[in-house]
């Protein structure tokens, strides 16, 4: 049985996905056939008996469209359409999961609650407990209350640090390249990297496409690290058609396969510290 095989194993799988997956390009405004769709995959998985966890982007753009379309920019505003739109996603969340029978419960989380050994505990207890009881629960970082100081800045990082099995980074790109291929044309695709090597760190970009997303190539390196040092395999793939996640688990090689590869150096707080520094 091949590594890609394998995949369809795992019991406890987080998948992450970036605003501009859940939103029209368009106008910004919710993609609701797409969440369905999305609600639908992560339900027949709970069917299948896996645990998931869902990290979901969207709150600050989920309030733009709420109040009325201009881009913020300063931290109140960012906070101010956060609050607006994180409640009207759950709501999203909450009716769509309800069609399917399944609980959704929302979890808020900033880098302190990780920093701190209290809160993260606690966190860690409340996501087992939520599984535990057959809940999807589903993360994102609480904007409303988080300054530049406490950021992760994004969810492909927070991803990583809920801890699972198997971690799907669901975004606008198929995967790793050796460089950014939308600016050079010769960059090849990387199917799997079995170690995360600083030759492959240095393949991230700082950048995004997307003017509702945060999180480019060098933040999802920094999650591939985080996860496969602690012990979960990752997967890179495009968010374009959310049926990848079944390929993928059948064995296809699809996207680009980041191979656990658990230390017992990893030192995951002071790795969070040193990529905010």
């Amino acid at each position: 049985m091949t590594e890609r095989e394998l995949l369809k194993d795992k019991k406890r799988i987080v998948i992450k996905i970036g605003s501009s997956s859940l939103t029209h390009a368009e106008t910004g405004d919710l993609n609701l056939a797409k969440i369905e769709k999305l609600v639908r995959i992560i339900s027949d998985m709970r069917g299948m008996g896996k645990e998931v966890i869902l990290v979901s982007s969207g709150a600050i753009a989920t309030g733009r469209q709420t109040l009325g379309g201009k881009k913020p920019e300063t931290v109140a505003e960012k906070q101010a359409y956060a609050a607006v739109g994180q409640a009207r996603l759950m709501m999203v969340y909450q009716k769509l999961f309800s069609e399917y029978n399944q609980t959704a419960a929302q979890i808020l989380i900033t880098k302190a609650t990780i920093l701190d050994d209290t809160s993260r505990t606690n966190a860690k207890n409340t996501f087992n407990e939520l599984l535990k009881l057959g809940t999807v629960p589903i993360v994102n970082e609480n904007d409303t209350v988080s300054t530049y100081e406490i950021k992760f800045g994004d969810n492909d990082r927070l991803s990583a640090i809920v801890e699972g099995d198997l971690l799907f980074l669901l975004s606008d790109i198929d995967g790793l390249y050796t460089d950014d291929p939308k600016k050079n044309p010769d960059a090849k695709f990387i199917s799997q990297v079995d170690d995360l090597t600083d030759e492959f760190m240095a393949m991230g970009k700082g950048t995004t496409g997307s003017d509702v997303g945060t999180g480019g190539m060098a933040t999802k390196l920094h999650a591939a690290k985080i996860a496969t040092e602690s012990g979960a395999d990752m997967v890179i793939a495009n968010a374009d058609d959310l049926e990848v996640m079944w390929r993928i688990l059948k064995g296809e090689e699809i996207g680009t396969l980041f191979k656990a590869n658990k230390s017992s150096e990893f030192a995951l707080l002071d790795y969070i510290q040193s990529i905010h520094a």
